[in-house]
């Protein structure tokens, strides 16, 4: 055993095993969200990411194949299989306690259900559809997720539960020509590849075989799979035992699981080595690394620095880790300005440090920047399936029935996908029937002639006639409509290039440390919103752009960047915000991440006091405040700015006419920037017709798995499973009610349905003080269930929360649901939406189209495409 380990001095003490173990190192943790800290500690000490091995939600017997982490499990299994004796392949693996309780299949279980498949081999359709289907397979028209295919002619797309990109198999007669993965979004090629090996389980009854259970027919442990070299890290053991039965206690069915006495005794049959941060003195040869932890700095006005020499003892040093090269240059820079005897007593280096340490005999102290300045550490990205959508492509998904409009011919309905031989060559062809039954084939590659029929009228058009004059005549009709709309537009663009705004500079020195300081890689689609921002802010006309992205896209850092260069430039902004708790939550992401820099971000709402607020009033017309932060108070006569600059709106369409008309009045000197994930119909009609300027934030965060969304009656079993599937796997429950008057009842209801669980209650009507104390419960995990008006419906950024139920579903608009349904899903785990809708009730024709569209653009990036579909539900509106 080791002893006095603090922090991540854990990591550093089994990264020094894992270079002596000549198998694979297997560090266990108590709970699951300590893998990935673990993990991040381990790759920076070891110089490359550790493998993981996840705990699968709930009980084996539920387990489903389609469950990343069933398929991130099995990966590492075959990978397992190839490594022999003294490889060092794998290295090292993280795990958990209650992944290690969780059985696997033996390795001849492995080979036993793998079907290889190789270039040349012959298959036959009709067995291979089967053989899917029998392991659990659905078998769709276009696939999206694993444990789906899809056969169009000669062409097999297939989704596996342990790949990270689905395959496409393509056949020449009943032989495999070729195999290679593939986009889902783009549809474009990845990889060629050989041969590929799928296994697959059987997970339901087939006729004349009998059904197969993970609960009943795996049964061995993880360390069936490790070269006998292999050593094993226990990281507190107390706590192992501890969190293992609580693991059990939580689960109705243990079937199949292991206890943990054996889990931890199948890990003690190798050499193993307990760490542990205080002294348990119960195993058989014990060391103490001297380490110890380091208090938590205060956030706020503060300083860090001043805090962290004051906290250092006479000739001890600072190792500080900086997450990237912006963060480092901004602290050499604050440490020279502020504490300059602090030079020659730190060393800055690049790296990342999840938990800090003091190492005592050699007199270093280690901490993380993020600890500095009271930020969530970031973590990087595991390999995970990523869905990459074109927008083109994604809100003009097909299906066959579908009215489309051909540029040349007009509209008709889309028939379904034809191979057609041409010129001896097999092209894929689209299908498009138009008026008396008369089809055109449209091949792929002309693809950009047909789009999607999106209607502002309920009533179905007529199919187009082909041969006649009928659609160039209403061709000539739209675009003498478009002249005198563009006629409008040039007067309103003329008013706002005769207006002369503000002209910011290029880029500062701050702004570039500030931009390079981001945690995270952009995505193409933020750095092409962030250079319109930059170009707009530096002409002389002022800006009026929409950002359109979807909840967790990045929004919040492009308004930043541009905050941040407003306050840069000498002027002051206004963040707009629907909502108090938004703005707590906006107010509190922004101090924090320009912490560093000398700017005062303030907040406007009911949760300051009436002293605090004029205080904030004065300070914003004397010039001392640089940015606010609140709610339609911001926009009330009495406020007053020395210079404002830019305007920041989150979620326009959720303000009253009162506060629009400010803005549009506004909008013609100040600079103004939208940020919205499902612009209503109007706001978005006026962006695509060019009115306002927007920029489309359409790329996933890496790692960002879709939210299965499901629609129901209410059913207190589904409830109850759900709630407590999401409660063992350590996380947290939104359950939205949209009635005041009686949402203690309902919580009551729900008590009673649960019991296990904790419950809390938010709505407008509670005071600053109740709302404040009930959130601060939820944020810290105090609260298992928060039962909720939609006043948390705009962005609440909370990672361990990532199931929501939407009570009487068919009551909310498009938007609505989709910005409630975007409160889960923020993190690493798979997310659950349910919509529940009251027994017995019967639903209008709109509410169930709404219902429908919700549940099927439940992947991600689907804000723009449910905006595309309120468009055609609701109509654009008159302009």
């Amino acid at each position: 055993t080791i002893d006095g380990a603090w922090g991540s001095a854990r990591a550093l003490a089994a990264a020094v095993f894992v270079k002596n173990c000549e198998g694979t190192l297997t560090v266990v943790a108590p709970r699951a969200s300590d893998v990935d800290e673990l993990a991040v500690d381990l790759a920076e000490f070891l110089g490359q990411e550790p493998a993981i091995f996840p705990v699968i939600d709930g009980s084996p017997a539920n387990w489903r194949m389609s469950d990343p982490q069933y398929g991130q499990r099995l990966s590492l299994l075959k990978q397992l299989t190839a490594v022999g004796e003294n490889d060092r392949s794998i290295p090292c693996l993280v795990t958990s306690i209650e992944a290690l309780m969780q059985p696997v299949p033996s390795a001849e279980q492995l080979r036993q259900f793998s079907r290889p498949l190789s270039v040349g081999d012959e298959i036959d359709l009709d067995e291979f559809s089967r053989w899917l289907v029998e392991r659990g397979f659905e078998r769709t028209t276009a696939i999206e997720f694993p444990g789906e295919f899809a056969i169009h002619g000669g062409i097999i797309d297939l989704f596996a539960t342990d790949a990270l990109q689905p395959y496409r198999i393509e056949l020449f007669g009943d032989e495999v020509e070729s195999i290679r993965t593939f986009d889902v979004g783009s549809q474009r090629k990845i990889e060629t590849l050989n041969s590929i090996e799928l296994t697959l389980f059987p997970t339901a009854s087939a006729p004349g075989k009998k059904e197969f259970s993970p609960a009943k027919e795996f049964s061995q442990h993880l360390s069936s799979y490790l070269p006998t070299s292999s050593w094993f890290v226990l990281s507190e053991l107390q706590e192992l035992n501890d969190e293992g039965k609580l693991y059990l206690d939580r689960l109705e069915d243990r079937t199949g699981l292991f206890h943990v006495k054996g889990a931890i005794e199948a890990c003690t049959q190798f050499p193993s080595v307990s760490i542990s941060a205080i002294s348990i003195g119960s195993l058989e040869q014990s060391c103490e690394l001297r380490t110890e932890s380091i208090e938590r700095f205060a956030v706020g006005d503060s300083d860090p620095l001043l805090e962290l020499k004051q906290s250092l003892a006479p000739d001890e040093i600072v190792l500080l880790c900086c997450l990237n090269e912006g963060e480092r240059s901004r602290l050499t820079e604050l440490i020279q300005e502020k504490h300059p005897d602090l030079i020659s007593r730190t060393r800055l280096c690049l790296g990342r440090c999840s938990k800090g340490f003091r190492l005592v005999s050699q007199r270093i102290l280690v901490v993380g920047d993020h600890e500095l300045y009271g930020r969530r550490d970031v973590r990087p990205n595991q390999k995970k399936r990523t869905l990459q959508t074109r927008a083109i492509d994604s809100f003009l998904e097909l299906s066959e029935g579908d009215l489309v409009v051909h540029v040349s011919h007009g509209i008709g309905k889309y028939r379904g996908m034809k191979m057609i031989d041409a010129e001896e060559r097999l092209e894929e062809n689209l299908v498009i029937e138009f008026a008396d039954n008369l089809r055109i084939y449209v091949p792929v590659s002309l693809i950009h002639l047909v789009q999607k029929y999106v209607g502002a009228s309920k009533a179905l058009p007529r199919l187009s006639k082909i041969g006649t004059n009928t659609w160039s005549k209403k061709k000539e009709k739209v675009s003498q409509a478009i002249e005198d709309m563009a006629a409008d537009m040039i007067r309103l663009q003329a008013a706002r290039e005769a207006k002369v705004g503000i002209t910011y500079p290029a880029d500062s020195h701050w702004q570039e440390e500030f931009e390079a300081a981001f945690p995270y890689n952009e995505t193409p689609d933020q750095k092409s919103a962030m250079d319109s921002i930059r170009d707009d802010m530096q002409r002389p006309r002022p800006m009026d752009r929409l950002i359109c992205g979807d909840v967790g896209y990045g929004k919040t850092e492009v308004a930043m960047r541009a905050a941040f260069r407003a306050m840069d430039g000498g002027k002051q902004v206004a963040m707009l915000v629907p909502t108090t708790v938004l703005a707590e939550q906006h107010y509190r992401s922004f101090t924090a991440r320009m912490a560093e820099y000398p700017f005062n971000i303030e907040m406007l709402s009911r949760f300051r006091t009436a002293k605090q607020q004029k205080e904030i009033l004065e300070g914003l017309k004397a010039g001392s405040v640089d940015m606010v932060i609140g709610t339609h108070r911001i926009v009330s006569p009495d406020i007053k700015f020395k210079d404002l600059g830019l305007i920041i709106i989150d979620e326009e369409q959720r303000f009253g006419v009162k506060a629009k008309e400010t803005l549009k009045r506004l909008r013609l000197e100040i600079d103004i920037l939208t940020l919205s994930a499902t612009p209503i119909p109007r706001t978005l009609h006026m962006s695509l017709l060019g009115i306002r300027d927007i920029s489309n934030l359409q790329t996933p965060p890496r790692g960002r798995q879709a939210i299965e969304t499901r629609i129901g009656r209410w059913d207190q079993e589904l409830i109850r499973n759900a709630i407590v599937r999401e409660i063992n796997r350590n996380g947290q429950v939104y359950f939205v009610h949209n009635k005041v008057y009686d949402i203690e009842d309902l919580t009551d209801k729900l008590q009673q349905i649960v019991p296990e669980a904790s419950f809390g209650i938010v709505h407008g009507q509670m005071s600053e003080h109740e709302l404040e104390f009930q959130m601060l419960n939820f944020v810290t995990g105090k609260t298992d269930v928060l039962v909720a008006t939609t006043i948390i419906e705009s962005g609440l950024d909370i990672p361990n929360a990532n199931t929501i139920f939407i009570h009487q579903a068919d009551r909310y608009g498009l938007a609505d649901m989709h910005q409630l349904r975007g409160r889960v899903g923020r993190y690493k785990h798979r997310a659950y939406c349910y919509l529940v809708v009251e027994e017995g009730k019967v639903l209008s024709t709109t509410a169930t189209r709404r219902l429908k569209a919700i549940e099927e653009y439940s992947e991600l990036g689907a804000g723009f495409k449910i905006a595309m579909r309120d468009l055609e539900i609701r109509g654009a509106g008159n302009i």
